[in-house]
């Protein structure tokens, strides 16, 4: 008779505890997701930030369907709306089942209420323990549920249970639910959703055979004429795997890096619309060039004025055999995307002016590694080209020599300021590759530093979040040398002899650019910058394949330019403005390497006419030089080929018709520019003169092999 006593109790019961408000228990619930909002406060990103239990926002009673509140309540609580917290009727009958339990086995019903239910949700403490409660536990939880029918109103009651409830493994709360198993918002559940979803109340562990039975009992509760066929389909299918996709998932990378905190919504600098634009834009170009052997890409967006980050692009998403590595910072060879920092310090140290001439000749140099041959993109040479051709069509030996007039210790240096904290290793390491990319960079630190020529010469570090306290930003570039090297990057008849006058890199407005293709056409790059944004575009695949016939004006330049042409779809880019340490002067080249015409001079270096050799700042990059063999290199001679058969060719460049060949002060029979020679074993010593016969170049080298004799 232990259960009757304990209904008389209950009957008796004086509710003295203290019930929370509706409104604490509402304010206290924190969803699982972190959120990150762009710069209007627009959801972008979503990511899990608990790892407890699945929680997404508070439901209101108004947002949620009439179905399931009624289904609720007819399955669970039929007399909800009558009682004050307790169902004494219901109770004393789930008492009387529990007394004869013992006799014939029978399950007993339950008897607590949704309020009751809700009690042990607030304090968890009240919950069954193993399918049952103590005495003194159902005293507690009574006592509760009648203080919270004290202080709440019934819709408040449903609205607060909904939203607390565990439904499916670490699913709680009915957005969660709705949302895992239905991939919709908890006002769209229809009749038979509900059914699963209050059937799920019961035992939400329970298996799907299970709560699609119990399921099809409370749809027949609800609408006498529901189809158990369906219920049980929906619930097959409802259940086959709950997972809870973001509900917005447009800059994955940047949540990641951000979010740290459950119910964080955190406001970025991204703009939404350009990020989801710059996103299908990615896609849709790795796409076309997957038959190429692409599989992935990147990009950034970064305001010139500020450095805020407008878009941040990691990866091509479903694209992608690894959308979870970011793309942005991914370290990757830099390929021809660091000449225009070099010409921009050549410029600014007053070495070079924009009209120099230098050789694009061929060449190579001794390293511990063995010779270094630089080559141009297309493999032909252009002889002497201005530093304007040069740059702006990314030929490849005339930076290897103007980094021998920068010299590599100040060129390093000048990168690592710029930002490029991934070039960890000294200067000697990365030797005179360093002037063709061939060094690890991001593509966040690369846009960024090309910002700094957009900003007239001066780095300051991108961000994500607005901020008034910015640091003050270091100068690296005079403002002179920075608008000289644009206006190269910006000449689209300088870049015609390599790309051609049409191409992606031909933008509506104005803007500078430079493309960059890393070794094996791993990398493919295009980074430049209009007259409030600067862009950078990555091409190429995680997993370090090569990619088949994709340059960075085919691959990356595409992409670059339709979000140049996004971003000034209704405002201008006007070219920048001159600063007062330049200066316009007409030139001519003796001899007429190129056209005559205007440029643009740091103040005291302008010149009406270059002469080649003879102009002072191309001296240094110009004056005819021996290119092959480098200093101290060993050649070794072929034993298959017959003794008098085999020739070396000595090169020098510029090939002018006045040089003058000597080995070990023999006179060498020589046109121009090149000298055959029938090899001897041995030490040599090469020399190089003009018509005077002044020494404009020597070198040393070794000879190893089977000959003994010379013939010259």
């Amino acid at each position: 008779m232990r259960a009757l006593a304990f209904v008389a109790l209950l009957a008796c019961a004086s509710a003295r505890a203290e019930a929370p408000s509706f409104a604490d228990v509402k304010a206290s619930f924190t969803t699982s997701e972190a959120i990150l909002l762009d710069r209007h406060g627009t959801p972008l990103s979503e990511i899990r930030a608990d790892t407890h239990a699945r929680r997404l926002d508070w439901v209101a009673l108004e947002d949620i369907s009439t179905a399931l509140a009624a289904t609720l309540v007819a399955a669970e609580d039929k007399r909800f709306y009558d009682h004050r917290g307790v169902d004494w009727p219901g109770l004393a009958g789930a008492a009387w089942d529990s007394l004869w339990r013992s006799v014939d086995g029978r399950r007993p019903r339950g008897g607590s209420t949704i309020t009751m239910q809700l009690a042990a949700f607030l304090d968890p403490s009240l919950a069954a323990n193993a399918n049952a409660r103590s005495l003194g536990q159902k005293w507690d939880q009574l006592e509760a549920a009648l203080a919270i029918e004290r202080k709440w109103t019934k819709p408040q009651i449903l609205e607060a249970y909904l939203n607390l409830a565990s439904y499916r493994g670490e699913i709680v709360g009915l957005d969660a639910a709705a949302h895992a198993l239905f991939g919709k918002t908890a006002s769209g559940i229809d009749a038979r959703e509900a059914a699963i979803l209050v059937a799920l109340l019961r035992a939400p562990s329970a298996p799907p055979a299970a709560v699609a039975q119990r399921a099809c009992v409370v749809a027949l509760q609800s609408e006498p004429g529901a189809s158990c066929e369906e219920v049980r389909a929906m619930t097959s299918i409802a259940l086959a795997g709950p997972y809870l996709r973001p509900r917005w998932n447009d800059a994955p990378h940047v949540a990641g890096k951000l979010l740290t905190k459950p119910g964080e919504r955190l406001r970025s600098t991204l703009d939404a619309d350009l990020q989801r634009f710059a996103a299908a834009t990615l896609r849709e170009h790795l796409a076309e060039l997957a038959s190429r052997g692409v599989g992935d890409g990147a990009l950034v967006v970064l305001d010139n004025a500020s450095g805020e980050v407008l878009a941040y692009v990691g990866s091509s998403g479903e694209l992608s055999a690894a959308a979870q590595v970011d793309g942005v910072t991914a370290k990757r060879q830099a390929g021809s995307t660091l000449k225009p920092f070099l010409y921009a310090l050549a410029i600014d140290q007053r070495l070079l002016t924009a009209a120099s001439l230098v050789d694009d000749s061929p060449f190579a140099i001794a390293t511990e590694r063995g010779m270094y041959v630089p080559q141009n993109y297309d493999r032909d040479f252009k002889g002497l080209v201005s530093v304007r051709t040069a740059l702006a069509s990314s030929l490849n030996v005339p930076a290897v020599r103007t980094l021998e007039v920068v010299g590599l210790e100040r060129f390093h240096d000048a990168l690592r300021r710029l930002g490029f904290d991934t070039l960890t290793e000294s200067d000697d390491y990365y030797g005179a590759s360093l002037a063709l990319g061939g060094a690890d960079v991001t593509l966040l630190a690369l846009t960024n530093a090309y910002r700094a020529l957009a900003n007239g010469g001066e780095w300051s570090a991108s961000r994500f979040l607005s901020s008034k306290n910015a640091a003050a930003p270091r100068r690296i570039y005079g403002r002179e040398a920075a608008f000289v090297v644009a206006d190269i990057l910006s000449d689209r008849g300088a870049r015609a002899i390599t790309f051609g006058l049409e191409n992606p890199l031909a933008t509506r407005v104005w803007s500078a650019v430079k493309t960059g293709t890393s070794k094996d056409m791993r990398d493919n790059w295009c980074v430049g910058f209009t007259s409030r944004y600067t862009v950078g575009v990555w091409v190429g695949n995680f997993s370090g394949a090569p990619m088949h016939d994709v340059s960075g004006v085919t691959g990356a330049a595409p992409i670059w330019r339709d979000i140049v042409h996004r971003l000034h779809r209704v405002d201008p880019s006007p070219p920048p403005w001159p600063p007062g340490g330049v200066s316009r002067s007409n030139v001519v080249f003796e001899p007429d390497v190129e056209p005559a015409r205007g440029e643009w001079f740091l103040r005291g270096t302008d010149t009406e006419v270059v002469h080649g050799l003879a102009d002072a700042s191309a001296i240094a990059a110009a004056s005819p030089r021996i290119r092959y063999p480098a200093e101290d290199a060993i050649i070794a001679l072929d034993p298959d080929i017959p003794d008098g058969a085999e020739r070396i060719v000595f090169e020098a460049s510029p090939a002018l018709p006045s040089l003058r060949w000597r080995l070990d002060d023999a006179l060498l029979a020589g046109v121009g520019g090149r000298a055959d020679w029938r090899p001897v074993a041995g030490r040599h010593l090469l020399v190089l003169k003009d018509e005077e016969g002044r020494l404009l170049s020597s070198v040393g080298f070794e000879v190893r092999g089977h000959l003994s004799t010379a013939s010259k």
